[in-house]
C-alpha cells in the first residue's frame, strides 16, 4: 500500500492583536491557531522518565508517495497533554515523548514507520514503504556550558507579555481576584523565576487585554460590530447607541427581545437604579428590573451613561417608555436621587413614583442622629402595614419616639413610602433590593471594558432565562413555587381562625386578636392585604376552607404557572466567535471613540462610597471570631483547649522568675 504524502507545518495567519487570544481554545484552533499557541501551561514530563531534551534535527516530511498533500492544523493530544506535530527544530522533553508523538502521528496519518537507528542520544525513523522518503532524525541536546554563577535569578525572557501568556488561564473568570503578588508567587513556584512587581502587574494587564477583547480603547471600537451581531442573533431586541462630536461614546441602551416579551406577564412595578462602573473610562450603569411570578429578579433594560444627571436619566427612561410602553397601573420605585425624580416626572408623569423605604430610613438616621433599633422597628412596621387604622397607630408611636420626624415624613409624602397610602399597587416591592441585588451580581463585571461588560450581561441574562424557563416548565402546581409555599403557610395559620357567615358573599373572620370582614363579591378584606397584593390573605383562606371557593381562583394571573412560563418563553441567543461576524461595511468602518474623562491621580476606586446613613458591616475574623479585622490581619493567639477560649491564652502557663540580679533590676525598671 503506498504511503500518503506528507506536508510541512504551515504557520497560521495571526488575527488582530485584540482578538487573537480568547478563552475558548477550540475556536482559536478552528481559525488556524496552533494548539501549542492556545495552551499556556507547559506539558508535564512523563512519569518515571528523566527530562532529557531531544531535538528534531531533520524532518523530511514532504515525501514522494501518492495521494494529496495535507496540512496538519490541529495538535495531537496524548496522555500527557498536547503532543503536537513533527517538525524540524522542535524540542521534546524526552525520547519517550518523541516516540509517543511519532506513534500518534502514524496512527493519525494512517501510515507505518520503522526505527532505522536508535541510541540513548540518537534516533532515526523511516517509513516502511520503500518508495517513500519520509524520515525523522533526532538527537540529544547538549547541556548549557555557562557557569552556575552566570545564571541570574531574574530571567530576561520573563517579559510582561510572556508572564501574561502564562497566567491568562487563571483570569478567565471575571470574579477571580489575582493580584500582582499572586502572579509573582506563581512564576516563582512554576518556573523558579523572580519577577518584579511592575512586570507582574503589566503581565496581568496583558492577560486581561487578551481575555477581554482588547484594551479599553479597542473595546470601544469593537462595540458597534458587537451590537450589530447582538441584534442579528436576537431579532426584536432594541439597541440604541448615541455618540457625541468626534464619534465619542455617550449613551448605550439595551433591551433584549426576551425581556420585552416577558414584561407583559410581570406585575407593572419597575425598580430603577444606577451604579458606577470601575473601568478606565468609568461611567454609570442604569438598570430597570421587576419581579416575575416566582418573586425573582427579571431584567428589563440596561443603559450606560456618563453620570447620574437629569439628561442621562431622562434619556434612559425615555428609551424604557418607548420600548415597554405605558401601563395605567405602572409604579416606579427608586431612591430619592434628585435626577431620578426629575426624569420620572418628565417621562412618566402619569405613573406613580414610590421611593425605597430603606433609603428613606437611612436618611432618617442621619438627619435625626438616631440609629437605635427602636426607630428602625417603628418605621418599618409603619411603612409596611396594609391597614389605614393600623398606620395611624404606628405612625403616632413613631412620631412620639423621635420628635420632628412627623413633619419630615409628611414633607416627603406619605403616599411615596407607605404601602397603605399608595394610590397604586406596589405589591411586595417596597424597596429597590432587586436592583441592588443585580448590582451586586455585576460587581466584578463592572471592571471590564465596555464590550466585554455588555457580553457578560448578555451571558448572565442568557443563563437566567434558561434556568428559570426549565424550572417553570417542570412546575406541576397551579401557582409558582414561591407562591405555593406562601399559600401553604397562610393556610396553616387560617386553620386557627373562626368563620361566621353573614350571607353568600360576606363573612366575619375571628382571629385571636381582632375580627376581619371578608367580601368575596368585591374581593376585599378589611386587612387590605387581599386587594393590595392580589393574593388571598389568611382571613380569605379561612373563608375558603369553609366554603366552595377555590384559593387558586382568587389569585392574580401574575402569580400563575402559565404566566411564569410565558415570562421566560423568549430565548437570549449566543453570539458567535468574532471571526464569524458578518458586519456591514458602514459599521465596520465606523470607529467609536471612548468618552472624555478626567484622569484622577492614583488608583481607581473600586469600593463604593456608602450612602447617607448607611452602616457598612464590620468584618468578622474567622480565626478569633472577633470583629474589626479579618484573618489575614489577625494578631490574636488561639486557645489550645475550648475551656481556655474565654481566658487569655497562655495565662496558665508557668512564667520564669528572674533569678539573676541583672534580671531583677530589669524587671524593676519595667
Amino acid at each position: 500500500m503506498p504511503c500518503p504524502a506528507r506536508s510541512q507545518f504551515v504557520a497560521p495567519t495571526p488575527l488582530p492583536s485584540f482578538v487573537d487570544v480568547l478563552p475558548n481554545a477550540s475556536e482559536g484552533i478552528e481559525q488556524g491557531t496552533a494548539a501549542e499557541d492556545v495552551c499556556t501551561t507547559p506539558v508535564e514530563p512523563y512519569q518515571n522518565v528523566p527530562p532529557i531534551p531531544i531535538s528534531v534535527v531533520e524532518a523530511d516530511v514532504e515525501g514522494s508517495g501518492s495521494g494529496d498533500q495535507t496540512c496538519v492544523e490541529e495538535g495531537i493530544y496524548g496522555e500527557g497533554g498536547i503532543v503536537g506535530d513533527i517538525e524540524e527544530h522542535r524540542i521534546f522533553r524526552s525520547k519517550k515523548e518523541l516516540m509517543t508523538c511519532l506513534s500518534i502521528t502514524a496512527m493519525t496519518e494512517k501510515f507505518q514507520y520503522k526505527v532505522f537507528k536508535s541510541k540513548p542520544s540518537f534516533v532515526v525513523v523511516r517509513c516502511v514503504h520503500s518508495s517513500c522518503s519520509w524520515r525523522v532524525r533526532a538527537k540529544k541536546l547538549k547541556k548549557h556550558t555557562c557557569p552556575t554563577d552566570f545564571k541570574p535569578v531574574r530571567r530576561r525572557q520573563a517579559t510582561s507579555w510572556v508572564v501574561g501568556e502564562c497566567v491568562k488561564r487563571k483570569l478567565i473568570n471575571p470574579g477571580r481576584v489575582y493580584r500582582p503578588r499572586d502572579v509573582m508567587d506563581y512564576m516563582k513556584r512554576k518556573f523558579g523565576v523572580d519577577i518584579s512587581y511592575s512586570v507582574a502587574w503589566r503581565g496581568r494587564e496583558c492577560a486581561y487585554d487578551n481575555l477581554r477583547l482588547g484594551t479599553p480603547e479597542q473595546s470601544y471600537k469593537l462595540l458597534p460590530g458587537y451590537l450589530h451581531m447582538l441584534m442579528a442573533t436576537n431579532p426584536g431586541s432594541v439597541v440604541n447607541l448615541e455618540v457625541s462630536d468626534g464619534n465619542k461614546f455617550q449613551y448605550l441602551f439595551i433591551a433584549f427581545a426576551a425581556s420585552i416579551h416577558g414584561f407583559s406577564y410581570c406585575r407593572p412595578v419597575i425598580s430603577i437604579d444606577a451604579t458606577h462602573l470601575k473601568g478606565k473610562y468609568r461611567g454609570v450603569l442604569f438598570t430597570a428590573v421587576c419581579h416575575d411570578a416566582n418573586q425573582q429578579i427579571f431584567p428589563l433594560a440596561f443603559g450606560v451613561g456618563d453620570s447620574e444627571n437629569d439628561a442621562s436619566w431622562s434619556w434612559f427612561l425615555g428609551r424604557v417608555k418607548s420600548v415597554f410602553g405605558v401601563n395605567p397601573a405602572l409604579v416606579i420605585v427608586s431612591d430619592r436621587h434628585r435626577s431620578i425624580n426629575n426624569a420620572v416626572q418628565e417621562v412618566f408623569p402619569q405613573a406613580f413614583h414610590g421611593i425605597c423605604m430603606y433609603h428613606l430610613l437611612n436618611n432618617l438616621k442621619t438627619k435625626f442622629r438616631n440609629k437605635t433599633k427602636e426607630l428602625e422597628q417603628h418605621y418599618i412596621r409603619t411603612a409596611k402595614t396594609y391597614n389605614l387604622q393600623d398606620f395611624h397607630v404606628l405612625f403616632y408611636t413613631l412620631c412620639s419616639a423621635v420628635p420632628g420626624v412627623k413633619e419630615y415624613l409628611e414633607a416627603v409624602g406619605l403616599d411615596r413610602w407607605t404601602r397603605s397610602h399608595a394610590p397604586s399597587r406596589r405589591y411586595n416591592i417596597m424597596t429597590t433590593n432587586i436592583s441592588e441585588s443585580l448590582n451586586a451580581v455585576l460587581v466584578k463585571v463592572r471592571e471590564l471594558p465596555i464590550t466585554a461588560f455588555v457580553n457578560e450581561i448578555r451571558l448572565l441574562c442568557q443563563k437566567w432565562f434558561h434556568e428559570r424557563r426549565t424550572k417553570a416548565a417542570g412546575c406541576t402546581n397551579m401557582m409558582s413555587k414561591d407562591i405555593e409555599t406562601k399559600l401553604e403557610e397562610r393556610k396553616d395559620r387560617a386553620q386557627a381562625m373562626g368563620v361566621i357567615c353573614a350571607d353568600q358573599y360576606t363573612f366575619d373572620v375571628v382571629d385571636a386578636e381582632r375580627n376581619y370582614c371578608v367580601d368575596m363579591a368585591l374581593w376585599t378584606c378589611t386587612c387590605r392585604k387581599f386587594q393590595l397584593d392580589q393574593l388571598p390573605c389568611d382571613h380569605v383562606l379561612a373563608v375558603v376552607r369553609k366554603t366552595p371557593y377555590q384559593a387558586y381562583d382568587l389569585c392574580s394571573l401574575y402569580y400563575t404557572r402559565e404566566f411564569w412560563h410565558e415570562t421566560y418563553r423568549g430565548v437570549i441567543s449566543p453570539i458567535p466567535h468574532i471571526s464569524s461576524w458578518t458586519i456591514p461595511q458602514q459599521i465596520s468602518e465606523f470607529e467609536l471613540q471612548p468618552p472624555d474623562v478626567r484622569t484622577v491621580a492614583g488608583r481607581r476606586r473600586k469600593r463604593r462610597l456608602p450612602s447617607i446613613g448607611e452602616e457598612l458591616p464590620t468584618p468578622k475574623c474567622s480565626h478569633c471570631k472577633e470583629r474589626g479585622h479579618n484573618r489575614a490581619t489577625c494578631q490574636n493567639p488561639i486557645a489550645l483547649h475550648p475551656s481556655d477560649e474565654a481566658e487569655c491564652p497562655g495565662s496558665n502557663l508557668p512564667t520564669r522568675q528572674p533569678t539573676h540580679p541583672s534580671d531583677q533590676q530589669s524587671m524593676q525598671q519595667l
